[in-house]
């Protein structure tokens, strides 16, 4: 027997309260809300309870508890007599754990209500590691062990991340930034590839379901949970991407799960003719600064942070979040304001992707409270175009590597600054240095999508290659890249897979393929032991030097910049030759980093160590595996006079 009585507006969703059940839903423009149970079979309701409009509202939120529930049920909202939706707050949704099996398809989603598993966090709490000594790891978590090259228990899934926890720690990163895990339809996309003539999905996720919910198909709560508490355990933090910018719903032709039939005028930014703008690239854009939104944006971070001890979150195209109900950029967004000085949030990180797809880009303008960091897209650009060798960039390039002072200073410091080469989204490393265009016909689009601003160089020739002075450049140029990623100072991410060269064929944008194309291949790490090396002895050799990992900008007591000659910096339009020393105030040892792109081999005189010490090299991005990285450098002669450093090529010394 269930009785019914009025509720209470807070808190929003579906909560224990005492010995009733409290539904609340927000909807400014509902005319008629109706309240559906269902049985577990996911077809059948057993009860529609109405909510009267006088008793069961207050304000804009319409609310009812129920008594005589049982402990476990599903449950939606019927709008206006005809929109079925389910409950956005809902921690769960009644969705398969099938990866692929076309549940959105064929099934209505309905939230489901269940009492919280107990979980044992057995007091590991978040390293609370300073953003200066960050080795951010971009990670897709299914791609991550879905292939069976993993050897994995639990493939695909967040148990198979705790597996590879010892493989994250070899690498040396201390947080993992992991593609949208919140709850999404793979299923939706409804392209073949033209090549196999298979269908292809959404495996990036960046669609959105539900703000609350883990994406089931990677696991349940207590998964997700037990994930972090490990990877909190070995020291590793765990950053969300979260897409608060767009929905699942898509554009006025897209499918109804919530939002839309619930109250579409406030949770979109619409037209004039109520259509859907499209600031985002997907459909739809949400409607970020208005207070309901703002609040649903806010209880879902504090939610990821109180109950599932995230440390921090990317918020993907951010900019998003700074524009208004019509669209128009705010200086002053309610919602950032609100997201940087929430006391919950104090805490953890916060990382703009600070651009839309509708042409704002806000890298370095991003308002940030002094709080918000940035994927820096100009460092990305800079450093692409310097290593392979374009004209005018070496002072953009020291720039970049001095920690973008242009963009960040004075009110933020240099660490929030992400320098990324390569990231989910465009070529990975080896394919950078392989391919001039992209090559994205697998994607079913004709090769239309995907950018065509890669700043990449094939090196000589497209693709794979059997040229043994060509792969040898490529090899060259990853560890180029890799090396100026490492010295730069602000906070480095690196991408899953760079560590041993993942090709995707020359395809940079590939969010619709479950394939090997996108999955951590693990017997590659066998194939170039060397490279894997160099890699994680670069992550290594940043992780012990406090020159590099710094809390504060250089100031000209800490830098001296050098051309083929000691202090004699050539910064002219036509330079391909970037060097400088960094000082240490504490007297601990000196570097000397330099990074040669132009096509000759030039002779470089360093400058004089500190008073007893001399120069040793320990990185030679020219030289052959082992004498690429010296683990050792002081068991070699000391650079003495000049030294010949080859094309394309970075050296990097230490003063002892």
């Amino acid at each position: 027997m269930l009785s019914v009585d009025r509720g209470s507006p807070t808190p929003l969703g579906a909560s224990e309260q005492g010995s009733l059940i409290n539904f609340a839903i927000f909807s400014a423009h509902a005319e008629s809300v109706v309240l559906t149970l269902y049985n577990l079979d996911h077809q059948t309701s057993f009860m529609e309870l109405p909510f009267h409009p006088k008793l069961n509202k207050t304000g804009d939120v319409w609310h009812m508890g129920v008594k005589g529930l049982p402990p476990t049920f599903d449950y939606g909202f019927k709008i206006n007599s005809k929109n079925k939706v389910s409950d956005p707050y809902s921690k769960k949704l009644n969705v398969t754990d099938s990866w692929g099996d076309n549940f959105y398809n064929t099934h209505p989603v309905l939230s489901r209500f269940a009492k919280p598993a107990a979980f044992d966090w057995q007091s590991q709490l978040s390293p609370q590691i300073p953003f200066q000594d960050l080795i951010l790891y971009e990670m897709h978590v299914r791609g991550f062990t879905q292939d069976s090259s993993s050897r994995t228990q639990h493939p695909g899934t967040f148990l198979g991340v705790i597996e590879k926890i010892p493989y994250l720690k070899e690498l040396g990163v201390n947080a993992v930034e992991l593609l949208p895990i919140f709850e999404f339809n793979e299923g939706e996309n409804i392209l073949k590839n033209p090549k196999t003539k298979k269908k292809l999905c959404n495996y990036w996720g960046y669609s959105t379901v539900n703000f609350f919910c883990p994406m089931r198909r990677y696991g349940n709560i207590n998964d997700f949970k037990t994930m972090v508490r490990e990877l909190h355990r070995n020291k590793i933090e765990v950053v969300l991407d979260v897409v608060y910018n767009h929905t699942a719903e898509g554009s006025e032709k897209g499918k109804t799960w919530n939002f839309r039939g619930i109250d579409p005028k406030v949770y979109y930014i619409l037209g004039s003719h109520g259509e859907y703008l499209n600031f985002t690239g997907c459909g739809n854009t949400l409607n970020c600064n208005h207070p309901a939104v703002m609040e649903l944006i806010l209880d879902s971070l504090r939610y990821w942070v109180e109950e599932m001890h995230v440390d921090g979150f990317r918020f993907d195209l951010a900019s998003i979040l700074t524009r208004s109900g019509d669209g128009t950029p705010l200086p002053n967004p309610p919602v950032i304001e609100a997201i940087s000085k929430d006391p919950v949030l104090s805490q953890t990180k916060l990382i703009a992707e600070a651009w839309d797809a509708a042409g704002l880009y806000q890298v370095g303008s991003f308002p940030s409270y002094g709080r918000w960091a940035e994927w820096n897209g100009k460092f990305r650009d800079v450093v692409r175009r310097f290593i392979k060798g374009t004209d005018e960039q070496a002072g953009s390039f020291a720039g970049v590597l001095s920690g973008s002072e242009d963009l960040y200073g004075p009110d933020r410091k240099p660490y929030h600054s992400i320098n990324f080469v390569t990231a989910h989204d465009g070529f990975s490393l080896k394919d950078l240095v392989s391919y001039n265009t992209k090559h994205n016909e697998q994607n079913g689009e004709n090769n239309r999508d995907g950018s065509n601003d890669n700043e990449s160089w094939n090196c000589g020739q497209e693709g794979p290659s059997a040229n043994a002075k060509i792969i040898s450049l490529r090899k060259r140029q990853m560890r180029n890249f890799h090396a100026a990623l490492m010295m730069a100072v602000g906070t480095p991410m690196i991408l899953m897979g760079d560590e041993y060269g993942h090709t995707r064929g020359g395809n940079n944008n590939t969010w619709s393929h479950d394939t090997p194309l996108n999955w951590f291949l693990w017997e590659e790490i066998t194939k170039d032991k060397n490279f894997f090396r160099f890699y994680k002895a670069m992550i290594a050799f940043r992780k012990s030097h406090p020159l590099l990992c710094r809390a504060e900008f250089l100031q000209k007591r800490d830098v001296e910049w050098h051309g083929y000659s000691p202090s004699q910096p050539d910064w002219s339009p036509k330079s391909r030759f970037v060097a400088y020393t960094l000082q240490d105030p504490l007297e601990r040892p000196q570097l000397y980093i330099a990074f040669n792109a132009a096509p000759f081999r030039p002779s470089v005189e360093l400058p004089p160590a500190a008073q007893g010490q001399a120069w040793f090299r320990v990185v030679d991005t020219a030289l052959a595996p082992p004498f690429d990285f010296l683990e050792d450098p002081e068991k070699f002669p000391a650079i003495s006079g000049s030294y010949k450093m080859e094309a394309y090529s970075a050296l990097i010394a230490q003063a002892f």
